[in-house]
């Protein structure tokens, strides 16, 4: 069952989104060469409390973590631990915050160091699929031409679009309906309503789009061993097109933009 959200409702969520975004841009900027993920972990849950939050992954559904810290080959998922980040790896942040009943969700993938043109142009283009899919969240428009802007711009530069994993929608719980695949064919799925609240997260592979699980039952990798990338905001579908929640304010407006340019994603 779809719950539209109340103008009402949408203000917590994007007061929660404040959150999430403001904690995700410090650990951006932590995630050096030497830092263990636990440590992001704990910096991240920390930060979370202090501005009245509760971190909504730990404990869901038994997950240890207030983040997911995913590496290199490691696509979503990924439980923080002893692991010390490297010059060259690529992190992948999923956060999500709890405040007043309602969450917010958020993810992005960061270089640590100096990492290849390759892995460079992975996340450029991994983070415009993200934008080209909230460009087309206007009211009437469906969950499938969401999905099929993203896997477009994705196979156009030659690279896979995860299909066991997907976005979904997002309020009282962290997981709602609908589910909002990361590809599909334009003119399906569910419409677009105002008070519609989705998190949309294209998870984007080098090599093929195939994934594997590790053994702790949590850890999504790609199943060729190539490198991955993941993307996410918590969007909310209004009658002047689709308010970003979670949008950072260093140098994401910019983007937002070049996918509309003529009515840019409200804050």
């Amino acid at each position: 069952m779809i719950a539209l959200k109340s103008a009402r409702e949408i203000e917590v969520m994007r007061r929660s989104g404040r959150i999430t975004s403001a904690v995700l841009t410090e650990l951006m900027s932590a995630a050096r060469p030497g830092i263990t993920t636990s440590e992001l972990d704990a910096m991240a849950e920390r930060g979370i409390r202090e501005r009245g939050g509760i971190p909504t992954f730990k404990g869901y559904q038994g997950f240890p973590g207030s983040i997911c810290a995913s590496v290199n080959d490691q696509v979503v998922h990924g439980i923080p631990g002893t692991r010390r980040l490297r010059d060259g790896d690529l992190l992948s942040i999923d956060i999500g915050t709890t405040l007043d009943g309602y969450v917010s969700d958020s993810a992005v993938t960061v270089a640590v160091g100096e990492i290849s043109a390759e892995a460079r142009r992975l996340l450029d283009v991994t983070q415009e699929c993200l934008f080209a899919g909230i460009a087309v969240m206007q009211r009437g428009k469906r969950v499938g031409d969401i999905g099929a802007a993203v896997q477009a711009h994705a196979e156009k530069h030659g690279y896979g679009v995860v299909r066991e994993l997907v976005g979904h929608g997002v309020g009282r719980a962290m997981h709602e309906d609908p589910q909002v695949p990361n590809y599909g064919k334009p003119g399906t799925g569910a419409e677009l309503r105002p008070g519609l609240v989705l998190a949309v997260e294209p998870m984007i592979t080098q090599g093929d789009y195939k994934v594997a699980i590790l053994k702790d039952g949590w850890t999504v990798v790609t199943a060729d061993g190539k490198l991955a990338a993941h993307f996410e905001h918590t969007i909310a579908v209004t009658d002047d097109g689709p308010r970003i929640l979670t949008l950072r304010d260093a140098g994401e407006p910019d983007i937002a933009r070049r996918y509309r340019p003529s009515e840019p994603a409200t804050v």
